[in-house]
């Protein structure tokens, strides 16, 4: 059996002790290399990834492979990765996450090689930390005893400590945009696995409960989609019946009423061209995500000198890899709304704005949305809006 047949084989067995983390093992990409010492997760474009060293793998009992699998897990749904900036002394920080993360592994996927950081084993045992207190309360703790005893047993035990893990380092400067984008893509992955495990009567975890059931509420966009597309939404192509009791048939008054609920569609076009830079286009796909959650369907154009690409949005944060990146041209986008003017209400374009205006006249409501570093072109035809931070 090979190491990816051995993870399948652990994850099928946190599937059966603990169905939220077995969920999460299944659905990450994996990767075997030897640029690793033993394993971790790192970032693989806006998601991540875990990466096991084969022979480290080859070298662990059954038990602690379970153990070593979530310790990676946890690393990611406690978001250390994404959290490093806050903390001066990216060394510290490992060893403080290790001794959070470690509460949350069970006995029995602690076995007899089993090395991991212990709040209750030495050197830690005699500073008395309390447990599940969070990595920010750990790490003050640390390095608090390692100011007051320089050549004390933690000061000693970190000297000999091996650097962070390299593959963190893909997380050192990321953009504010960069950061948000990834931690919404690990809130959605951790939302569907909430959903997967709700629907087959499985429980979430009590360490991560609170986080994930808020993530079921509304966030605030950067933007107030619910008022903009109220403005630009006209009588909806598409209809949605449902039945109803709570108001009876006036046809058949012992039968349920119609209720009819307009479905908006909506035409998002993305420039792509070669003047528009990563952050902004993490922009725009945080926005047509929030756009999505209002409820309107969206169909996603990607243009710069001509459209690249079309696709139906499903509202998954997916890694930005657009086509293009060539010069800039509104026009192409206009013809295509011309041509299919009946399937959309309204269009919205994200933008730096840097083009001369489209010659075909819009032929539905048109919002022109700039990016946060870019002016407002006032050339162009419709309402104009800035995402503003």
């Amino acid at each position: 059996m090979n190491v990816y047949e051995e993870v399948v084989k652990h994850s099928k067995k946190l599937m059966f002790d603990e169905p939220f983390y077995g969920l999460m093992l299944i659905g990450m990409n994996k990767e075997l290399s030897e640029r690793i010492d033993t394993a971790c997760v790192t970032r693989d474009n806006i998601n991540t990834k875990l990466i096991v060293n084969p022979e480290f793998w080859a070298t662990l009992d059954e038990s602690t492979k379970t153990g070593v699998l979530k310790h990676e897990l946890l690393h990611i749904a406690f978001f250390h990765l994404l959290n490093m900036d806050s903390f001066p002394d990216r060394k510290l920080h490992n060893v403080a996450a290790d001794l959070e993360i470690n509460q949350y592994i069970e006995d029995k996927y602690k076995g007899e090689k089993w090395d991991g950081l212990e709040i209750h084993k030495e050197p830690f045992a005699k500073l008395n930390l309390e447990p599940k207190q969070g990595t920010k309360y750990y790490y003050s703790m640390l390095q608090e005893e390692i100011q007051n005893n320089p050549e004390g047993d933690i000061a000693e035990f970190m000297e000999s400590m091996d650097p962070m893990h390299e593959l963190w380092k893909a997380f050192d400067g990321l953009s504010d945009a960069e950061k948000k984008l990834i931690a919404k893509q690990i809130d959605h992955q951790l939302k569907e696995i909430a959903d997967q495990v709700n629907k087959n009567h499985g429980t979430i975890p009590g360490e991560l409960k609170d986080y994930v059931l808020g993530l079921f509420e509304m966030e605030e966009p950067v933007l107030d989609w619910k008022a903009y597309l109220r403005r630009f939404n006209g009588m909806s192509q598409k209809i949605l019946t449902k039945k109803t009791r709570r108001k009876p048939s006036r046809r058949y008054p012992s039968n349920p009423a119609l209720k009819i609920k307009p479905k908006k569609r909506t035409l998002v076009a993305i420039d792509t061209s070669g003047s528009v830079n990563n952050n902004e286009l993490i922009e725009f796909f945080n926005e047509i995500y929030h756009m999505y959650k209002t409820g309107t369907e969206i169909t996603v154009v990607e243009c710069d000198a001509q459209i690249q690409r079309e696709y139906e949005y499903k509202g998954v944060l997916e890694e930005i890899k657009v086509a293009g990146r060539g010069g800039t041209d509104f026009e192409p986008v206009m013809v295509y709304l011309k041509e299919h003017q009946h399937k959309f209400q309204n269009l919205i374009y994200f933008t730096d704005g840097e083009c001369n205006a489209p010659e075909t006249k819009p032929m539905k409501p048109i919002l022109w949305v700039h990016s946060s570093r870019s002016s407002i072109n006032e050339e162009l035809p419709g309402a104009k809006i800035k995402i503003t931070r």
